[in-house]
């Protein structure tokens, strides 16, 4: 048997978050139909699980309750030009723009980056590399005509996950369905289960609706590298939080009503502003790092995605559930075929 200090290690070790996941469950396109994801259920307190589907979610929401959805829009990134001087080809995933024209990205392939090489995407889309960092980690400036979205509507693809093969038919598939405001380089993805359909009928039960902003950057797939998972440093994101939503969600903590999470990125919103268990609204970068142990003061519960093994977001799932017990629920989801990541299946987690 265990000691206690060996248990407290232990939460620290990246391998304690791994789980085997055949390839076939990692799901390559998403459903026809949005809603009929399964869900699997999971209940802290009674630590048992239910197998339902994601439109029975107007079942396990009440009136009084409040759904934190994050609205932003994922933007094309991945796009492709070629080096003006040699004609060779790169691949530049777009990460964060820092100003009008300048933006933190990802190229490819990652040898001969150089300070000053210039660029061309299209006929209206041009840069130049400006910096250069590790890894294919670098910074361009872009010069474009008229609007930089517009030009990268035309020529950007969806920044699809490492581990989805297969090519997205249809652009909007990857955007919830609520999506606003421009800004991400990845989905967040628990939210492209709901239809305008189940958000109304929420509404209908008296389900308050608030909406949070966090760009989400490529980061979000970067591995855990460290065996200490405390010495990973954690990538930053952009996030908002308005006045009316902080309003909304301190009332309903006040009132000991329930506040509920639209994936990890609503969580890392509202811990990021809570302070003595209510939120404070504002804008900035969070490198916020849930992982057990972790206090939540907002989240009463947790709609969300089965996530990679030994990912931060597994972590913040494990401080949510306790970590044998997520690790439980996941396993059982591989044993019913559950379909995984980005496309796949979701979790409700009371």
């Amino acid at each position: 048997m265990k000691t206690m200090s060996e248990t407290m290690e232990d939460k620290f070790k990246k391998q304690t978050y791994f789980y085997n996941l055949p390839e076939e469950l990692i799901a390559q396109t998403p459903l026809a139909d949005r809603a009929q994801s399964r869900m699997l259920v999971y209940d802290r307190n009674a630590k048992q699980t239910t197998h339902k589907h994601f439109f029975d979610i107007v079942d396990y929401l009440q009136k009084g309750d409040v759904l934190v959805l994050n609205n932003t829009r994922v933007l094309p990134a991945r796009i492709f030009g070629t080096k003006l001087e040699t004609g060779a080809k790169i691949e530049v995933l777009l990460q964060k723009r820092q100003d009008l024209k300048n933006w933190s990205v990802i190229a490819r392939p990652t040898k001969r980056l150089k300070i000053g090489t210039k660029l061309k995407f299209s006929e209206g889309l041009s840069g130049e590399i400006t910096h250069v960092g590790d890894y294919g980690n670098c910074e361009i400036r872009f010069d474009f005509d008229g609007v930089f979205e517009q030009q990268l509507e035309c020529v950007g693809q969806m920044p699809l996950p490492p581990y989805i093969k297969e090519k997205l038919q249809d652009k909007e598939r990857y955007q919830t369905v609520y999506s606003r405001h421009d800004g991400s380089s990845a989905a967040p993805t628990a939210g492209l289960h709901f239809t305008q359909e189940i958000l109304e009928k929420l509404r209908e039960k008296g389900v308050q609706i608030v909406n949070v902003l966090l760009h989400v950057g490529l980061g979000t797939f970067r591995p855990v590298k460290e065996d200490n998972i405390l010495n990973h440093e954690m990538h930053s994101e952009y996030y908002q939080l308005s006045d009316e939503a902080a309003q909304i969600i301190n009332a309903a903590k006040n009132e000991g009503r329930r506040v509920i999470a639209v994936g990890t990125t609503s969580v890392r919103v509202l811990e990021t502003c809570a302070q003595n268990g209510t939120v404070q609204a504002g804008f900035g970068e969070t490198d916020i790092f849930i992982y057990p142990g972790y206090q939540f003061q907002i989240v009463d519960a947790l709609i969300t995605n089965f996530h990679l093994p030994e990912s931060t977001l597994i972590m913040l799932v494990a401080a949510f559930c306790g970590i044998n017990e997520t690790l439980g629920f996941y396993n059982e989801a591989v044993a019913e075929k559950y379909r995984f990541f980005s496309f796949g299946d979701c979790c409700f987690l009371k």
